[in-house]
Protein backbone atom coordinates (compact mmCIF):
# COMPACT_ATOMS: atom_id res chain seq x y z
CA UNK A 1 0.00 0.00 0.00
CA UNK A 2 0.76 3.80 -0.26
CA UNK A 3 3.83 4.64 1.75
CA UNK A 4 1.44 7.38 3.51
CA UNK A 5 -0.97 5.00 4.82
CA UNK A 6 -0.86 1.35 5.04
CA UNK A 7 2.01 0.03 3.56
CA UNK A 8 2.40 -3.92 4.27
CA UNK A 9 5.54 -4.30 2.41
CA UNK A 10 7.20 -6.50 2.28
CA UNK A 11 4.50 -8.30 3.97
CA UNK A 12 4.82 -9.62 7.38
CA UNK A 13 7.40 -12.69 7.70
CA UNK A 14 3.90 -14.76 9.05
CA UNK A 15 2.03 -14.64 5.81
CA UNK A 16 3.77 -16.28 3.46
CA UNK A 17 3.80 -20.04 5.49
CA UNK A 18 0.54 -19.25 6.86
CA UNK A 19 -1.79 -18.42 3.71
CA UNK A 20 -0.24 -21.75 2.35
CA UNK A 21 -1.24 -23.96 5.72
CA UNK A 22 -4.53 -22.48 5.56
CA UNK A 23 -4.79 -23.36 1.79
CA UNK A 24 -3.55 -26.52 1.91
CA UNK A 25 -6.47 -27.62 5.20
CA UNK A 26 -8.98 -26.05 3.35
CA UNK A 27 -7.77 -27.94 -0.20
CA UNK A 28 -7.80 -31.29 1.94
CA UNK A 29 -10.79 -30.83 3.42
CA UNK A 30 -13.14 -29.83 0.30
CA UNK A 31 -16.74 -29.65 0.35
CA UNK A 32 -19.81 -28.82 -2.06
CA UNK A 33 -21.86 -25.70 -2.92
CA UNK A 34 -24.02 -24.94 -0.28
CA UNK A 35 -22.82 -28.35 2.18
CA UNK A 36 -19.54 -25.83 3.08
CA UNK A 37 -20.41 -26.39 7.11
CA UNK A 38 -16.76 -27.28 8.17
CA UNK A 39 -15.32 -24.69 5.86
CA UNK A 40 -17.48 -22.09 7.18
CA UNK A 41 -16.94 -23.17 10.74
CA UNK A 42 -12.95 -23.19 10.30
CA UNK A 43 -13.38 -19.42 8.19
CA UNK A 44 -15.43 -18.35 11.63
CA UNK A 45 -13.17 -20.17 13.98
CA UNK A 46 -10.16 -18.84 12.40
CA UNK A 47 -11.03 -15.35 11.68
CA UNK A 48 -12.49 -15.01 15.55
CA UNK A 49 -8.77 -15.14 16.91
CA UNK A 50 -8.36 -11.38 15.74
CA UNK A 51 -9.67 -8.64 17.33
CA UNK A 52 -12.03 -5.50 15.85
CA UNK A 53 -14.11 -7.99 13.25
CA UNK A 54 -18.02 -8.31 13.47
CA UNK A 55 -18.52 -11.80 12.68
CA UNK A 56 -21.93 -13.07 11.38
CA UNK A 57 -23.81 -16.30 9.41
CA UNK A 58 -26.02 -14.68 6.68
CA UNK A 59 -26.60 -18.14 5.88
CA UNK A 60 -25.75 -21.59 7.01
CA UNK A 61 -22.71 -21.95 5.07
CA UNK A 62 -21.10 -18.54 4.61
CA UNK A 63 -19.34 -16.33 6.68
CA UNK A 64 -19.00 -12.08 6.83
CA UNK A 65 -16.07 -10.72 8.99
CA UNK A 66 -17.11 -6.58 9.73
CA UNK A 67 -13.95 -4.50 10.02
CA UNK A 68 -15.07 -0.75 10.67
CA UNK A 69 -11.86 1.83 11.10
CA UNK A 70 -10.80 4.46 13.82
CA UNK A 71 -11.36 6.94 10.80
CA UNK A 72 -14.76 8.08 9.01
CA UNK A 73 -15.01 6.96 5.39
CA UNK A 74 -16.78 4.70 2.45
CA UNK A 75 -17.49 0.81 2.99
CA UNK A 76 -16.22 -1.45 0.83
CA UNK A 77 -16.73 -5.45 0.18
CA UNK A 78 -14.05 -7.77 -0.39
CA UNK A 79 -15.35 -11.46 -1.45
CA UNK A 80 -13.71 -14.88 -1.77
CA UNK A 81 -15.93 -18.14 -2.59
CA UNK A 82 -15.39 -21.51 -0.75
CA UNK A 83 -16.79 -24.56 -2.62
CA UNK A 84 -15.08 -27.55 -4.61
CA UNK A 85 -16.37 -29.64 -7.00
CA UNK A 86 -17.67 -32.98 -7.51
CA UNK A 87 -14.35 -34.13 -9.65
CA UNK A 88 -12.09 -36.88 -8.20
CA UNK A 89 -8.73 -35.38 -7.72
CA UNK A 90 -5.64 -36.90 -9.31
CA UNK A 91 -2.65 -34.87 -7.61
CA UNK A 92 -0.78 -36.76 -5.65
CA UNK A 93 0.23 -34.13 -2.75
CA UNK A 94 0.00 -34.73 0.90
CA UNK A 95 -2.57 -32.37 0.96
CA UNK A 96 -4.92 -34.08 -1.61
CA UNK A 97 -8.59 -34.08 -0.91
CA UNK A 98 -9.17 -36.93 1.53
CA UNK A 99 -13.37 -36.82 0.07
CA UNK A 100 -13.52 -39.08 -2.40
CA UNK A 101 -15.26 -37.61 -5.46
CA UNK A 102 -14.70 -34.06 -4.39
CA UNK A 103 -12.04 -31.95 -4.83
CA UNK A 104 -10.61 -27.79 -4.99
CA UNK A 105 -10.39 -28.12 -8.88
CA UNK A 106 -11.17 -23.86 -9.24
CA UNK A 107 -8.91 -22.64 -6.92
CA UNK A 108 -11.37 -21.32 -4.22
CA UNK A 109 -9.71 -22.89 -1.31
CA UNK A 110 -6.69 -20.09 -2.45
CA UNK A 111 -9.38 -17.76 -2.23
CA UNK A 112 -9.98 -17.84 0.94
CA UNK A 113 -7.17 -17.97 2.53
CA UNK A 114 -5.82 -14.89 0.83
CA UNK A 115 -8.47 -13.00 2.30
CA UNK A 116 -8.69 -14.94 5.76
CA UNK A 117 -4.52 -13.27 5.52
CA UNK A 118 -6.34 -9.88 4.44
CA UNK A 119 -8.53 -9.88 7.15
CA UNK A 120 -5.91 -10.40 9.69
CA UNK A 121 -3.38 -7.97 8.30
CA UNK A 122 -6.28 -5.14 8.51
CA UNK A 123 -7.40 -5.73 11.41
CA UNK A 124 -4.14 -5.28 12.78
CA UNK A 125 -4.17 -1.45 11.65
CA UNK A 126 -7.92 -0.94 12.44
CA UNK A 127 -6.48 2.00 14.35
CA UNK A 128 -5.03 3.48 10.37
CA UNK A 129 -7.91 2.46 9.17
CA UNK A 130 -10.35 4.55 6.97
CA UNK A 131 -13.94 3.39 6.39
CA UNK A 132 -15.30 -0.17 6.54
CA UNK A 133 -14.56 -3.15 4.79
CA UNK A 134 -16.52 -6.06 4.67
CA UNK A 135 -14.98 -9.58 4.22
CA UNK A 136 -17.21 -11.78 2.29
CA UNK A 137 -17.19 -15.66 2.47
CA UNK A 138 -18.93 -16.83 -0.20
CA UNK A 139 -20.31 -20.26 -0.48
CA UNK A 140 -22.04 -21.91 -3.52
CA UNK A 141 -20.33 -20.00 -6.71
CA UNK A 142 -20.26 -23.21 -8.57
CA UNK A 143 -24.23 -24.18 -8.24
CA UNK A 144 -26.81 -22.13 -9.60
CA UNK A 145 -28.56 -20.03 -8.31
CA UNK A 146 -25.42 -19.68 -6.61
CA UNK A 147 -24.50 -18.16 -3.04
CA UNK A 148 -24.00 -14.69 -3.81
CA UNK A 149 -27.72 -13.84 -4.55
CA UNK A 150 -28.36 -15.47 -1.17
CA UNK A 151 -26.35 -13.15 0.49
CA UNK A 152 -27.09 -10.01 -1.46
CA UNK A 153 -30.64 -10.30 -0.42
CA UNK A 154 -29.59 -11.21 3.30
CA UNK A 155 -28.29 -7.69 2.83
CA UNK A 156 -24.65 -8.44 2.67
CA UNK A 157 -23.57 -5.58 0.48
CA UNK A 158 -26.39 -2.53 1.80
CA UNK A 159 -25.08 0.09 2.18
CA UNK A 160 -21.21 -1.14 0.31
CA UNK A 161 -19.86 1.44 -2.01
CA UNK A 162 -17.80 -0.91 -4.05
CA UNK A 163 -16.86 -4.43 -4.14
CA UNK A 164 -13.66 -5.99 -5.19
CA UNK A 165 -12.57 -10.17 -6.15
CA UNK A 166 -9.67 -11.69 -7.48
CA UNK A 167 -9.56 -15.74 -9.21
CA UNK A 168 -6.58 -17.57 -9.20
CA UNK A 169 -5.82 -18.55 -13.09
CA UNK A 170 -3.71 -21.74 -13.57
CA UNK A 171 -3.39 -21.05 -17.48
CA UNK A 172 -1.89 -17.16 -16.43
CA UNK A 173 1.34 -17.35 -15.69
CA UNK A 174 2.16 -16.78 -11.73
CA UNK A 175 3.54 -13.02 -11.34
CA UNK A 176 0.94 -11.67 -13.94
CA UNK A 177 -2.39 -10.05 -13.24
CA UNK A 178 -5.24 -10.15 -15.83
CA UNK A 179 -7.55 -7.07 -15.70
CA UNK A 180 -10.51 -5.43 -17.97
CA UNK A 181 -12.86 -3.12 -18.39
CA UNK A 182 -16.37 -3.96 -19.00
CA UNK A 183 -17.44 -7.39 -19.98
CA UNK A 184 -15.70 -9.85 -18.11
CA UNK A 185 -17.45 -13.41 -18.18
CA UNK A 186 -20.60 -14.56 -19.13
CA UNK A 187 -23.48 -15.17 -18.19
CA UNK A 188 -23.85 -19.53 -17.97
CA UNK A 189 -27.44 -20.33 -18.66
CA UNK A 190 -28.66 -23.94 -18.94
CA UNK A 191 -31.26 -26.10 -21.57
CA UNK A 192 -32.71 -29.24 -21.45
CA UNK A 193 -34.46 -30.87 -24.55
CA UNK A 194 -36.62 -33.86 -24.47
CA UNK A 195 -37.50 -35.18 -27.37
CA UNK A 196 -40.64 -37.77 -27.49
CA UNK A 197 -40.98 -40.04 -30.68
CA UNK A 198 -41.75 -43.67 -31.13
CA UNK A 199 -39.93 -46.62 -30.40
CA UNK A 200 -39.36 -49.80 -31.91
CA UNK A 201 -37.23 -52.74 -33.40
CA UNK A 202 -33.39 -51.14 -34.78
CA UNK A 203 -34.08 -53.85 -37.72
CA UNK A 204 -37.13 -51.83 -39.14
CA UNK A 205 -36.43 -48.42 -38.54
CA UNK A 206 -38.81 -46.96 -40.38
CA UNK A 207 -41.40 -47.84 -38.14
CA UNK A 208 -40.47 -45.65 -35.46
CA UNK A 209 -39.88 -42.25 -35.22
CA UNK A 210 -36.24 -42.54 -34.17
CA UNK A 211 -34.95 -40.00 -31.21
CA UNK A 212 -31.50 -40.42 -31.69
CA UNK A 213 -31.34 -39.37 -35.66
CA UNK A 214 -33.62 -36.33 -35.07
CA UNK A 215 -30.95 -35.40 -31.46
CA UNK A 216 -28.15 -35.89 -33.71
CA UNK A 217 -29.68 -33.52 -36.63
CA UNK A 218 -30.60 -31.47 -33.78
CA UNK A 219 -26.84 -31.08 -32.04
CA UNK A 220 -25.50 -29.99 -35.25
CA UNK A 221 -28.32 -27.31 -36.28
CA UNK A 222 -28.54 -25.66 -32.63
CA UNK A 223 -24.60 -24.23 -33.78
CA UNK A 224 -26.85 -22.24 -36.73
CA UNK A 225 -28.20 -20.13 -34.06
CA UNK A 226 -24.21 -18.76 -33.67
CA UNK A 227 -23.11 -19.13 -37.00
CA UNK A 228 -26.24 -17.77 -38.73
CA UNK A 229 -28.86 -16.48 -36.66
CA UNK A 230 -26.72 -14.19 -34.18
CA UNK A 231 -24.97 -11.00 -35.36
CA UNK A 232 -21.65 -12.53 -35.88
CA UNK A 233 -19.51 -9.48 -33.95
CA UNK A 234 -21.82 -10.50 -30.58
CA UNK A 235 -20.25 -13.11 -28.23
CA UNK A 236 -22.49 -16.16 -28.19
CA UNK A 237 -21.67 -19.61 -27.04
CA UNK A 238 -24.38 -22.81 -28.05
CA UNK A 239 -22.93 -26.33 -26.79
CA UNK A 240 -24.36 -29.02 -26.04
CA UNK A 241 -22.85 -31.30 -23.36
CA UNK A 242 -25.24 -34.35 -22.72
CA UNK A 243 -27.19 -36.71 -25.06
CA UNK A 244 -28.80 -39.37 -23.43
CA UNK A 245 -31.18 -41.96 -24.91
CA UNK A 246 -31.20 -45.94 -25.39
CA UNK A 247 -30.29 -48.82 -23.06
CA UNK A 248 -29.92 -51.60 -25.95
CA UNK A 249 -28.07 -52.20 -29.15
CA UNK A 250 -31.67 -53.15 -31.18
CA UNK A 251 -33.98 -51.14 -29.74
CA UNK A 252 -34.65 -47.65 -31.11
CA UNK A 253 -35.47 -45.57 -27.79
CA UNK A 254 -39.01 -43.72 -27.96
CA UNK A 255 -37.18 -40.39 -25.95
CA UNK A 256 -33.83 -38.70 -25.66
CA UNK A 257 -32.25 -36.08 -23.89
CA UNK A 258 -30.22 -33.04 -24.71
CA UNK A 259 -28.80 -30.80 -22.42
CA UNK A 260 -26.06 -27.86 -22.97
CA UNK A 261 -25.70 -24.26 -21.87
CA UNK A 262 -25.51 -20.51 -23.28
CA UNK A 263 -23.08 -18.03 -22.54
CA UNK A 264 -23.70 -14.79 -23.97
CA UNK A 265 -22.79 -11.22 -22.83
CA UNK A 266 -25.86 -8.76 -23.51
CA UNK A 267 -29.39 -9.31 -22.39
CA UNK A 268 -30.76 -9.12 -26.13
CA UNK A 269 -28.92 -11.96 -27.07
CA UNK A 270 -29.40 -13.76 -23.55
CA UNK A 271 -33.23 -13.41 -24.55
CA UNK A 272 -33.54 -14.50 -27.76
CA UNK A 273 -31.57 -17.48 -27.58
CA UNK A 274 -34.23 -19.74 -25.39
CA UNK A 275 -36.77 -18.81 -28.21
CA UNK A 276 -34.09 -20.07 -30.93
CA UNK A 277 -33.24 -23.04 -29.37
CA UNK A 278 -37.16 -24.08 -28.68
CA UNK A 279 -38.16 -22.90 -32.51
CA UNK A 280 -34.85 -24.74 -33.69
CA UNK A 281 -35.95 -27.75 -31.50
CA UNK A 282 -39.23 -28.18 -32.28
CA UNK A 283 -38.87 -27.62 -36.35
CA UNK A 284 -36.17 -30.70 -36.72
CA UNK A 285 -38.46 -32.43 -34.41
CA UNK A 286 -41.68 -31.74 -36.91
CA UNK A 287 -39.68 -32.70 -39.60
CA UNK A 288 -39.81 -36.24 -38.61
CA UNK A 289 -43.20 -36.49 -36.42
CA UNK A 290 -41.59 -36.11 -33.03
CA UNK A 291 -42.31 -33.96 -30.39
CA UNK A 292 -40.14 -31.59 -28.10
CA UNK A 293 -40.11 -30.23 -24.24
CA UNK A 294 -37.82 -27.44 -23.92
CA UNK A 295 -36.92 -26.21 -20.32
CA UNK A 296 -34.62 -22.85 -20.45
CA UNK A 297 -32.79 -22.28 -17.01
CA UNK A 298 -30.82 -18.88 -16.59
CA UNK A 299 -27.82 -18.52 -14.45
CA UNK A 300 -25.90 -15.91 -13.26
CA UNK A 301 -26.45 -12.33 -14.52
CA UNK A 302 -22.91 -11.62 -17.15
CA UNK A 303 -19.91 -10.05 -15.22
CA UNK A 304 -19.21 -6.67 -15.99
CA UNK A 305 -16.53 -4.94 -14.83
CA UNK A 306 -17.29 -0.78 -13.63
CA UNK A 307 -15.10 1.28 -15.44
CA UNK A 308 -13.73 3.29 -12.90
CA UNK A 309 -13.46 0.78 -9.97
CA UNK A 310 -11.26 -1.33 -12.72
CA UNK A 311 -8.98 1.96 -13.02
CA UNK A 312 -8.01 2.64 -9.64
CA UNK A 313 -7.55 -1.91 -9.58
CA UNK A 314 -5.50 -1.07 -12.77
CA UNK A 315 -3.03 1.25 -10.50
CA UNK A 316 -2.82 -1.03 -7.51
CA UNK A 317 -2.11 -3.94 -10.24
CA UNK A 318 0.88 -2.04 -12.20
CA UNK A 319 2.09 -0.77 -8.46
CA UNK A 320 2.76 -4.25 -7.22
CA UNK A 321 3.51 -6.23 -10.45
CA UNK A 322 4.72 -3.40 -12.66
CA UNK A 323 2.80 -2.32 -16.02
CA UNK A 324 4.43 -5.33 -17.95
CA UNK A 325 2.82 -7.87 -16.13
CA UNK A 326 -0.47 -6.59 -16.13
CA UNK A 327 -2.45 -8.37 -19.10
CA UNK A 328 -5.60 -7.55 -20.71
CA UNK A 329 -7.70 -10.34 -20.39
CA UNK A 330 -10.27 -10.94 -23.19
CA UNK A 331 -14.10 -11.90 -22.25
CA UNK A 332 -14.35 -15.04 -21.11
CA UNK A 333 -17.14 -17.35 -21.78
CA UNK A 334 -17.58 -18.72 -18.39
CA UNK A 335 -19.64 -17.87 -15.42
CA UNK A 336 -19.27 -16.28 -12.27
CA UNK A 337 -21.85 -15.29 -9.52
CA UNK A 338 -19.91 -12.49 -8.40
CA UNK A 339 -22.00 -10.48 -10.95
CA UNK A 340 -24.71 -10.68 -8.13
CA UNK A 341 -22.95 -7.85 -6.33
CA UNK A 342 -22.45 -5.93 -9.21
CA UNK A 343 -26.22 -5.75 -10.10
CA UNK A 344 -26.21 -3.82 -6.73
CA UNK A 345 -22.96 -2.12 -6.39
CA UNK A 346 -20.02 -1.11 -8.47
CA UNK A 347 -17.11 -3.72 -8.48
CA UNK A 348 -13.88 -5.12 -10.49
CA UNK A 349 -12.99 -8.57 -10.65
CA UNK A 350 -9.83 -9.82 -11.74
CA UNK A 351 -7.54 -12.89 -12.46
CA UNK A 352 -4.20 -13.85 -10.64
CA UNK A 353 -1.98 -15.84 -12.14
CA UNK A 354 -0.92 -18.71 -10.73
CA UNK A 355 0.05 -20.94 -13.53
CA UNK A 356 3.72 -22.16 -14.02
CA UNK A 357 5.31 -24.45 -16.57
CA UNK A 358 8.38 -25.19 -15.54
CA UNK A 359 5.96 -27.03 -12.55
CA UNK A 360 3.67 -29.08 -14.45
CA UNK A 361 0.85 -26.54 -13.31
CA UNK A 362 -0.87 -26.64 -16.78
CA UNK A 363 -3.91 -27.82 -15.84
CA UNK A 364 -7.30 -25.87 -16.65
CA UNK A 365 -9.86 -25.14 -13.94
CA UNK A 366 -12.59 -28.00 -13.36
CA UNK A 367 -9.42 -30.83 -14.39
CA UNK A 368 -9.06 -33.65 -11.53
CA UNK A 369 -5.11 -32.54 -11.67
CA UNK A 370 -6.29 -28.72 -11.49
CA UNK A 371 -3.68 -26.53 -8.76
CA UNK A 372 -1.74 -23.61 -8.88
CA UNK A 373 1.74 -22.21 -7.93
CA UNK A 374 1.20 -20.64 -4.32
CA UNK A 375 3.26 -18.20 -5.05
CA UNK A 376 0.28 -16.36 -6.26
CA UNK A 377 -1.16 -16.23 -3.47
CA UNK A 378 1.19 -13.48 -2.15
CA UNK A 379 0.07 -11.31 -5.05
CA UNK A 380 -3.45 -11.75 -4.57
CA UNK A 381 -3.14 -10.79 -0.73
CA UNK A 382 -1.15 -7.22 -2.14
CA UNK A 383 -3.69 -6.52 -4.67
CA UNK A 384 -6.04 -7.00 -2.32
CA UNK A 385 -4.96 -4.89 0.64
CA UNK A 386 -3.57 -1.72 -1.97
CA UNK A 387 -7.32 -1.79 -3.63
CA UNK A 388 -8.79 -1.54 -0.23
CA UNK A 389 -5.91 1.32 0.54
CA UNK A 390 -6.78 2.98 -2.59
CA UNK A 391 -10.85 2.84 -2.58
CA UNK A 392 -11.07 3.51 0.81
CA UNK A 393 -8.47 6.47 1.17
CA UNK A 394 -9.70 7.95 -2.66
CA UNK A 395 -12.09 11.31 -1.38
CA UNK A 396 -8.54 12.41 0.89
CA UNK A 397 -6.42 12.69 -2.19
Amino acid sequence: MSNQRLPFEPLPNWVAEQVVSWRRHLHQHPELSFQEHNTAAYVEQTLREWEGLEINRPTATSVVAILKGALPGPTLALRADMDALPIQEENDFEFASDVPGIMHACGHDGHTAMLLAVARLLSERREELRGEIRFIFQHAEELPPGGAIELVNAGVVDGVDWVFGVHLASLLPVGQIGIREGEMMASPDNFTIVIKGFGGHAAYPHRSIDVIAIGAQLVGHLQTIVSRLTDPLERLVVSVTQFTAGSSHNVIPDSATLKGTVRSFKSSVRKEAPELIKKMAEGVAAIYGASVEVEFVYGYEPVINDEWVTGIVREAAIEIVGAEAVIATPPAMGGEDFSAYQQHVPGAFVNIGAGNVESGIVYPHHHPKFTFDEDGLLNGIRLFLRVADKLLNQQQE
